[in-house]
């Protein structure tokens, strides 16, 4: 027999054959939506959308109050099942995973998109797909893009220190992210504070105890293979002292 699982500050929802959990303060506005369509089919019909490039693309857009923007993403396969474009999984789908994973990393103090809601729907008999919206982090833009188009300097700097702190805060969770690169990290700027990052793609995520130095090291080392993989494909320039300042930031000497 089946066990519904009640998340606190999550309300359940299930509209038209699509099932899931929202945050509370959007459930509203989501299940309007899910009356007549998917989340990401909305999505793509906002005229104020912004396209996030991925493994497909994400879009955010503005859903109105008290959510504010939200980037919706439909879930596709990974792994050596990438190349095939399946987008169908067995329940409860990687969703539900990623809501439980995001509310441990923010209760760790590790900074990540707050999930606004995870749906999947009816594919055949057994199988779903799933949409998942998160939290739009303002004024991101992430690791590949930063070192891409700034040049050595205090600032460029600044942020590599930042993807160091992010790391240190996934080691003192306990949290090894097999999928770490420069894609999923987010970094933002403010003159108050400087930079921050932030980490996404988290439904992978595994938690081990907390400190474990065997995360450090799996973490950035994760992170060095995907930086070096863009530096040879040429799509950005990273020094071995970018590496090193990432590490001493993360308290994990470099290899």
């Amino acid at each position: 027999m089946a066990v519904a699982i009640g998340i606190p500050g999550y309300t359940r929802i299930n509209a038209n054959g699509a099932r899931g959990h929202v945050v509370q303060r959007c459930h509203e506005a989501i299940e309007s939506i899910l009356a007549d369509e998917t989340l990401y089919d909305y999505a793509l019909r906002q005229p104020d959308r912004q396209e996030y490039i991925g493994r497909a693309p994400a879009y955010a857009f503005a859903l109105g109050e008290p959510c504010g923007r939200v980037v919706v993403r439909h879930a596709m396969r990974g792994g050596l099942l990438a190349r095939s474009g399946s987008d169908l999984f067995f329940p409860p789908t990687r969703g539900l995973r990623e809501l439980v994973n995001s509310l441990r990393l923010r209760r760790a103090g590790v900074p990540t998109p707050e999930v606004i809601a995870v749906v999947s729907y009816r594919a055949g008999a057994v199988l779903r797909r799933s949409d998942v919206a998160t939290q739009e982090v303002a004024g991101s833009h992430d690791l590949a893009v930063v070192l891409r188009e700034m040049g050595p300097s205090g600032d460029r700097d600044a942020c590599l220190r930042a993807a160091g702190d992010l790391l240190g805060a996934l080691t003192r969770a306990g949290a090894h992210h097999p999928d770490l690169n420069a894609r999923n990290i987010l970094l933002t700027w403010d003159s108050a504070h400087g930079a921050a990052a932030h980490i996404l793609d988290i439904d992978r995520v595994r938690f081990h105890v907390p400190g474990d130095p065997m995360v450090a090291r799996a973490n950035l080392a994760r992170l060095v293979r995907s930086l070096f993989k863009l530096r040879d494909k040429r799509e950005l320039d990273v020094t071995d002292r970018d590496v090193q300042v990432i590490a001493e930031a993360s308290g994990e000497p470099a290899q």
